[in-house]
């Protein structure tokens, strides 16, 4: 009769596992939740900040407007946890990583910690090039193209999620790097075939830029060529981190 013990020891440990889970989410959770108890006291002034690139470029006269009754006080509180979950990020994904690398290999985790820094990195860098480029560029030409007569006036909800979405976009299109070198990690392409795919990674790109982008050049040429230069960044941390080596992998 066969020993019931490799059973009572694999639940054992997949319960262990999930008590694990379960701590390192409470654990990222209340830190969104520190950080936002923090910031609601200062909703108000974030959501001025964040309208500043619109508000600077509308006609004289024109202001953000409230078109439901509670948004004065939903969309700043909507921002105030936006801005928590933006700022407890590190920790976030420090608690991911903390649930999952022990078991990678030794290499896995040498390419991983890089990567998943650079990725923070890249998202935040990503957001900040929307906020103080892209925007105020993109508002510059909505505002000179409102047609004679029309009062440019956006809904402070309808505001906050376009600008929500766009960071999102640009934080992601950002990651380039991030998925060249994942790509060429799992053997999908190698360096030879990045180097020599450089004219459809400008086309791509800026196919990309046109659908995320506002309706004006400027705005679609400023996100492509950052796309292409990211590119060239990714393929340069494909020839240093992916080193062949003869080396076999071991289990840290």
């Amino acid at each position: 009769m066969a020993s019931p013990e490799p059973s009572i020891d694999l639940q054992q440990g997949l319960f262990s596992h999930l008590l694990e889970l379960r701590s390192r989410i409470v654990r990222a959770a209340v830190t969104v939740l520190l950080v936002l108890l923090a910031l609601v006291p200062m909703a108000n002034r974030l959501y001025t900040e964040l309208a500043a690139p619109l508000v600077a470029r509308l006609p004289q006269g024109a202001h953000l407007i409230a078109t439901e009754v509670a948004s004065p006080f939903v969309t700043p509180l909507k921002l105030a946890f936006y801005a928590a979950l933006f700022i407890s990020m590190p920790m976030i994904l420090y608690q991911l990583w903390a649930f999952v690398s022990p078991g990678l290999y030794k290499h896995e985790k040498r390419l991983a910690r890089p990567l998943l820094a650079a990725a923070l990195v890249l998202f935040y860098m990503g957001c900040a090039f929307a906020y103080f480029l892209v925007l105020p560029a993109a508002f510059r030409f909505l505002a000179a193209v409102t047609p004679q007569g029309v009062e440019m006036m956006t809904d402070i909800t309808h505001y906050l999620d376009f600008v929500m979405l766009m960071f999102f976009a640009f934080g992601l299109c950002f990651e380039v790097p991030v998925a060249v070198v994942i790509l060429a990690a799992i053997g999908l392409v190698n360096l030879q075939k990045l180097r020599s795919g450089r004219r459809y990674a400008i086309v791509g790109a800026f196919t990309v830029a046109a659908f995320i982008t506002p309706p004006d050049i400027t705005s679609m040429i400023m996100l492509a060529v950052p796309m292409c230069l990211l590119y060239e960044v990714g393929v340069l941390a494909v020839a240093w981190l992916l080193k062949p080596t003869a080396d076999n992998p071991a289990r840290s």
